[in-house]
Order: structure tokens, then C-alpha cells, then sequence
């Protein structure tokens, strides 16, 4: 039996909804001005929140259940990707002050300093829920000061939270505007079509149809009589099964998929999946041509391009910014390690699991982040051969909020929202002082409970913090323990 994985809700996101920067995000390089924004931040955030809970009722179904969701859609995070300057999108100005900081008025303290958060955090995980052994930090995202650290370079299986890394390879190798191509290819002597994977686990069977109907006016035009219709994955190589074989979590991972391989018409979550994703597409496209007026001679046959073939048709993914918050909203394992696979073509690395740990490694490596004990086996953190340390996911995530590296935003973006969205939409309930303050990828193997995210503090500095456990027994004590956690660096302390 595979063992259990965290399982995303199922909560609305329209699809490739495209959210927008939250404003503690866009500042510039002044400390003082990423607080005073994340202030007005968190006060839209309160505003949704109260909007919410006169909604009600909440669903208080199963956790990791696909269940339906109050009817609440998503008002926080997200970017708009299209349109980047050639040197990038520049952080926006933080606008002034218009209430005092939070907490300076409601008997909280200011915020946390070191010394205060040793005090809250120590206690808290030390609880047994945290399992046998539990790593933590907590660091200023403005300034990069550490301010709480247990364990910081000791690497620890992270489950999903691996996927952190994962997306910020690919943006960085890649950029946030970069879109998968799906092509149809048309052999010198008009007789064969090749459908040809480029790696998009999202193609659908309306982009399909695209596809089909872009391909028969061009064999119209040409005057093409009835064709072999082919498909090509060879842009992947090596293994395609998952190192933990046939599971609902992951399809195998094929350059030419539709619908991530599922067999049940879901868009996220577990499901039943197909054992020959690629044959699967390649037959609904044969399907679609027939319907679009374009006859095929036989049953698709898997090969390769014919040499001098000429493109007639092609469709785009979604750019990868909306590819990366869609894997972290939803911890899409499907996505993720389809974005270690671009990551490794990019850097002329095999498209396969081993390709993506070598280039994974080196464009975090190049980014200058603490890699020591790091490694990435695969790009979604089933693996339990992946290590990471608090430290690397804290400072990623803090990488990800400065001004240097813009690519990167879509790491933050992408993160779930407490009370709100993803995988901590039924993690913190509507009277969570923490609602709405974090935001943070979790993890989930049988005996591994991770955190790793961002939240605000009750001064309005934005945090960024990892904490990871192993040898938990209960994953939901354990994930309280975390949310308690990430709570108390919303309170302040000391």
C-alpha cells in the first residue's frame, strides 16, 4: 500500500486564477516599508476574513478529504506574470502609514525580538506530537536576520515543502513568462503527423482540440490526404514510474500527458491514474482530428520526429508562474516534477529524476543558499530520499521576498493561505488569530510533518519560517503542533 501523502483541498481557484501580489510583496529594499505594507496587507486580509465568516457556515468535514468547500473565492496573493521588462519587474514603492502597527493598540506586544520568540517557540516544540526529532527558523524577511534557530543545518526528509526548492529552480532557470510548447509536427513527405510532448502535465482536451483543429486547416491548406498519426515523448527520459511506483498522487511521468494522467475528471488531489498517460492523449487527439475533418489512417503508435518535419501546429502552457502557484496551492505533485524536468532541460541536463536533482542543485547553488546535507531526489518531496534543512527553506523564502530576485515572487504567491486557500484551507479555523497572517507549504509522509512559509507578526514584519519534524505518529496532532507554531509567530512574544 503507498503510504500516505498530504491530499490538497479542493477549493476553487478557477483554474489558472492568477492572484494579486499582496502588498507586504511589493517593496522595495526598506525594511521599514515591507512592515508598514505588510500592516495594510494584513488589514485587507481582517476585512476578508469578517467577510467570510458572515458567509458561514464553515464545512467541517474530514482533513485531507476532497470535500466540497464553503463558497469563499480566493481575494489574497498571486501575480500578474505577463509583460516583464527585460530586466525584470521592479519591486513597487511601500505606501504610507494609515493606522498605527498592529498590535500597538490591542495589550499585544510590538512584536517579537530573538529572545522573545526563543521564549514562545522552545516550549512549543518540544511537544511529543513534533515526533523524535524537530528543526526550526525563523528569520526577518527584510532583513535577513535570523531570529530563532534550532537544528537550522541538520538535514530532514521535507515531504512537499521540498517543492519550495523545486519552483525556485525553475523560475530562476527559466523565468516566470516561460510556457511549455505542445506541438504537431507534419514529416517531409506529408504523410505522418507526430504529436510531440514538451512536458506540459496540464494539457487538456481543450487545448487538444486546439491542437486538432489548428493541424486539420493546415492539412486542408496542403492538400494532405489521410495520415499516420505518431507521438513522441523522447524530450523525457530515464524512469518513468515514481521511486514509489503506482500511486494515486502521481501519474508516470511522460513528456506528453492530458489531465495530469487522471482517470476520474478531477484537477487536483488523489485519483486514479492512467499506466500510459502519453497513448491516452495521443488517442483523444486522433479522436479530436477525426472530429475537426482530418483523416487518420491507424491507432497512434508511439516515435519519433521524422527529420526535417515541419511544425503545423502548437499549443503553449500557462506561463510558469501560474504552472508554480497552481503545484503550491494545490501540492501538485504532477507539476512539480515537471518543473524539476524543465529545470533540467534548460541546463542541457536529461529530462529525467536524475537530471532534475543535478540542475535543481545547481541553480539553488548559484543562487547562493545553504546547500550543505541537501537533496533533492525528486522534484515533489514523495521521495524519501529528499533532505533539506530549515535553514535552506527559510532563507529561500526570504530570497523570495527581497528585492534581488523578482523571478522568484511566485514562490510566495503560490503559498497557501490560512483559513483560505490550498492545503491550509481547513487548518485554521475562522476565530485563528493566525488566519490570514500565514502563508506556508505543508508536508505530509507517514512519520513527516513540515511547515515552511511566511507570516506576518503582530508589528507587521513579514517572517519567514521552516520547521520540520520527523518520527511523528499522529499526522494531526502534528499538524496542529505546527499551525500552533506558526501561530505564535503572529502574536509576538517578549
Amino acid at each position: 500500500m503507498a503510504e500516505p501523502v498530504e491530499r490538497p483541498t479542493d477549493e476553487p481557484l478557477n483554474r489558472w486564477n492568477r492572484w494579486r501580489v499582496p502588498k507586504f510583496l511589493e517593496r522595495g529594499s526598506d525594511p521599514d516599508g515591507l512592515r508598514l505594507a505588510a500592516g495594510s496587507a494584513v488589514l485587507g486580509l481582517v476585512v476578508a476574513a469578517g467577510a467570510v465568516l458572515a458567509t458561514g457556515p464553515w464545512d467541517s468535514g474530514q482533513r485531507k478529504a476532497e470535500r466540497d468547500r464553503a463558497a469563499v473565492q480566493q481575494r489574497a496573493g498571486g501575480a500578474h506574470h505577463e509583460g516583464t521588462a527585460p530586466d525584470g519587474p521592479q519591486a513597487a514603492p511601500s505606501a504610507p502609514p494609515v493606522l498605527n502597527a498592529l498590535g500597538a493598540t490591542d495589550g499585544r506586544p510590538a512584536a517579537a525580538g530573538a529572545g522573545g520568540l526563543k521564549t514562545a517557540l522552545t516550549p512549543l516544540l518540544d511537544v511529543p506530537a513534533l515526533g523524535s526529532v524537530r528543526t526550526a527558523v525563523v528569520l526577518d524577511a527584510a532583513t535577513g536576520e535570523q531570529l530563532y534557530a534550532r537544528g537550522a543545518t541538520t538535514p530532514m526528509t521535507p515531504a512537499s515543502t521540498v517543492k519550495i526548492a523545486t519552483a525556485a529552480a525553475a523560475l530562476s532557470a527559466l523565468g516566470p513568462d516561460h510556457r511549455i510548447a505542445t506541438t504537431v509536427a507534419l514529416s517531409p513527405d506529408s504523410r505522418t503527423l507526430t504529436l510531440v510532448g514538451g512536458g506540459d502535465p496540464t494539457l487538456d482536451k481543450a487545448a487538444l482540440r486546439a491542437l486538432a483543429a489548428e493541424t486539420a486547416r493546415a492539412l486542408r491548406d496542403g492538400g494532405t490526404g489521410p495520415v499516420r498519426l505518431t507521438y513522441d515523448t523522447s524530450r523525457y527520459s530515464g524512469p518513468a514510474l515514481h521511486p514509489i511506483g503506482p500511486n494515486e498522487n502521481i501519474a508516470p511521468v511522460s513528456a506528453l500527458m492530458a489531465d495530469e494522467g487522471r482517470l476520474d475528471r478531477s484537477d487536483r488531489g488523489p485519483a486514479p491514474r492512467t499506466d500510459d498517460p502519453a497513448g491516452d492523449a495521443a488517442r483523444t487527439f486522433a479522436g479530436l482530428l477525426g472530429d475537426a475533418g482530418a483523416a487518420v489512417r491507424a491507432a497512434p503508435a508511439s516515435g519519433r520526429t521524422a527529420a526535417g518535419s515541419r511544425t503545423v501546429a502548437t499549443h503553449l502552457s500557462e506561463p510558469l508562474s501560474a504552472l508554480v502557484e497552481r503545484a503550491l496551492t494545490n501540492s501538485d505533485n504532477d507539476i512539480a516534477e515537471a518543473l524539476a524536468r524543465q529545470t533540467a532541460l534548460k541546463a542541457g541536463q536529461p529530462g529525467s529524476f536524475a537530471g532534475g536533482r543535478n540542475a535543481v542543485t545547481a541553480r539553488l547553488k548559484a543562487l547562493g543558499l545553504p546547500l550543505a546535507g541537501a537533496r533533492f531526489a525528486d522534484g515533489s518531496g514523495l521521495d524519501r530520499a529528499d533532505k533539506v534543512t530549515a535553514g535552506l527553506l527559510a532563507r529561500l523564502l526570504a530570497l523570495a521576498a527581497g528585492p534581488d530576485h523578482p523571478e522568484l515572487r511566485p514562490v510566495l504567491t503560490g503559498l497557501p493561505v490560512a483559513g483560505f486557500s490550498g492545503t491550509l484551507g481547513d487548518r485554521y479555523d475562522a476565530t485563528s488569530p493566525a488566519t490570514g497572517l500565514i502563508r506556508a507549504k505543508t508536508g505530509t509522509l507517514t512519520g513527516v510533518n513540515s511547515l515552511a512559509g511566511t507570516a506576518v507578526d503582530a508589528r507587521g514584519r513579514l517572517l519567514a519560517f521552516a520547521f520540520l519534524a520527523s518520527g511523528t505518529t499522529s499526522p494531526d496532532a502534528a499538524e496542529d503542533s505546527l499551525d500552533t507554531l506558526a501561530t505564535a509567530l503572529t502574536r509576538g512574544a517578549g
